[in-house]
């Protein structure tokens, strides 16, 4: 049985290039603190691929933890938080919710960039919002609410507390207002 936060192949290929631009907005973050590590760019890199069709979906879910995101391997919050956010990225070929994984860690690490600027939080959801095709945000609006299916990384556990949680449940109320595209 499949879970309601898979997508169809092609929904995770349309939501994967939103991911992408999500989580490389944040790549500076990590490249900062670990310039010669370029795990995250190459996940950034294959995820796009994905989502132009050039990468086979079954191996794609293969490979999906192939050259693991270093995020344990950096000090600064930000930079791993936006290690993290390539990670969801490059898992999307596995499941679509981790689209919002992706743009949630995206937003987590522009806010622990900018201690005491609590702006850059709707700032950084409103670009996401508002760099959805009608495509990707039909898709997402697809996807349960987070914390309310437990078959996949929106249910409850990390993606569905804390920061995380508010930041997706702010996206997923977003979906719901007109396009903004």
């Amino acid at each position: 049985m499949r879970s309601p936060q898979t997508l169809s192949e092609a929904e995770r290929r349309q939501v994967a290039a939103w991911a992408a631009d999500c989580a490389e907005r944040v790549l500076g973050l990590f490249e900062a603190e670990a310039p010669a590590d370029d795990r995250p760019r190459a996940a950034i890199a294959r995820t796009r691929a994905f989502a132009r069709g050039e990468l086979n979906t079954a191996e794609e879910i293969r490979r999906r933890f192939v050259g693991g995101v270093p995020a344990d391997e950096v000090k600064a919050p930000a930079a791993a938080a936006a290690a993290r956010a390539a990670g969801q990225a490059v898992a999307i070929c596995h499941m679509g919710a981790h689209a919002f994984g992706a743009a949630a860690y995206a937003v987590k690490a522009v806010s622990l960039a900018g201690p005491g600027r609590p702006e850059v939080v709707d700032d950084e959801i409103h670009w996401q919002l508002i760099h959805m095709t009608a495509g990707v945000r039909a898709a997402l609006r697809a996807l349960p609410p987070v914390g309310e299916n437990s078959s996949g990384p929106l249910g409850p556990g990390l993606l569905a507390s804390g920061q995380l949680g508010t930041i997706i449940r702010k996206l997923q109320a977003g979906l719901t207002e007109p396009d903004l595209d």
